[in-house]
């Protein structure tokens, strides 16, 4: 007797996706876990490695969000397009800026490099564009330059900016700074020696120099967190994931393999 595909299928699927869901209930709860165990640190006295620091955020160059234009500290966008099964949306692009940017408290500043971050922040401007309009020049512009060949049918534009004076939760490690930073990362800046150009590279090299540590994604331990939300919000909402994800979990593993085991036994002999 053959076995019913559609059972084969859904008791597979159960039996793949209660240990995945495992393994990532525990991923989330090792990351809350990794919070709270690491304490809170003033910028000025924080060691080199693993730390968690709170501040505001300032622009070390002007940087301009790829939509909507305006000025920011850090932004995001993706793109997505209608799914086939359902009226959800699938992301086929994102992007990020990666221009470093200041975070400082009320003992010291550091800089943060927010390459390889994860970042939540909340929805700034989104837009639906449907395949019988025009696009606006800000997405066709972005799209030519990244996407060229992504014009298919309705397409979804998001963005999300981190603003000047934000405060910013962050969980990444801390190198030393170098003792001369380059100047070239995007801002538009005269290297003369007169002039309003020649007065804002002067007091960005002092800023620099007054810059504690650097604060990015580390080789031994990939967590890096960035994140408006504070500590307590975080740890609360991943609580609450890793325990849905491990409650999930086992279940879901015992279904498809009892679904297997009766399957088999209703069958008999396969032939």
């Amino acid at each position: 007797m053959r076995l019913p595909f559609d059972s084969i299928l859904l008791a597979g699927a159960m039996s793949v996706a209660g240990p995945l869901l495992s393994v990532h209930g525990f991923r989330v709860w090792r990351r809350r876990r990794l919070m709270q165990d690491t304490p809170t640190a003033r910028i000025r006295s924080m060691a080199m490695g693993f730390v968690e620091i709170n501040g505001r955020v300032s622009s070390r160059s002007t940087i301009t969000a790829p939509f909507s234009g305006h000025e920011c500290v850090y932004w995001q966008v993706d793109v997505s397009v209608p799914s086939q099964k359902n009226s959800s949306w699938t992301v086929v692009h994102r992007n990020a800026s990666g221009q470093p940017f200041y975070l400082e408290d009320d003992t010291g500043v550091a800089l943060v490099y927010p390459a390889g971050s994860e970042c939540t922040l909340p929805h700034g401007v989104e837009e639906v564009v449907q395949p019988y309009n025009a696009l606006p020049d800000c997405y066709a512009s972005y799209l030519k330059e990244h996407k060229p060949m992504l014009r298919m049918g309705a397409l979804r534009f998001r963005e999300r900016v981190l603003e000047e004076g934000r405060n910013l939760y962050v969980l990444g490690t801390a190198t030393p700074r170098a003792h001369e930073v380059t100047i070239s990362d995007g801002e538009a800046l005269a290297t003369g020696t007169d002039g309003p150009h020649a007065l804002q590279v002067t007091r960005l090299r002092e800023r620099d120099s007054a810059v504690r540590a650097v604060v990015r994604q580390g080789v031994r331990e990939r967590t890096f967190i960035l994140s408006p939300d504070s500590e307590k919000t975080l740890t609360f909402a991943l609580g609450l994931k890793s325990g849905l994800l491990l409650l999930a979990g086992p279940p879901a593993t015992a279904a498809g393999l009892w679904m297997w085991f009766d399957m088999f036994s209703r069958s008999g002999p396969l032939r």
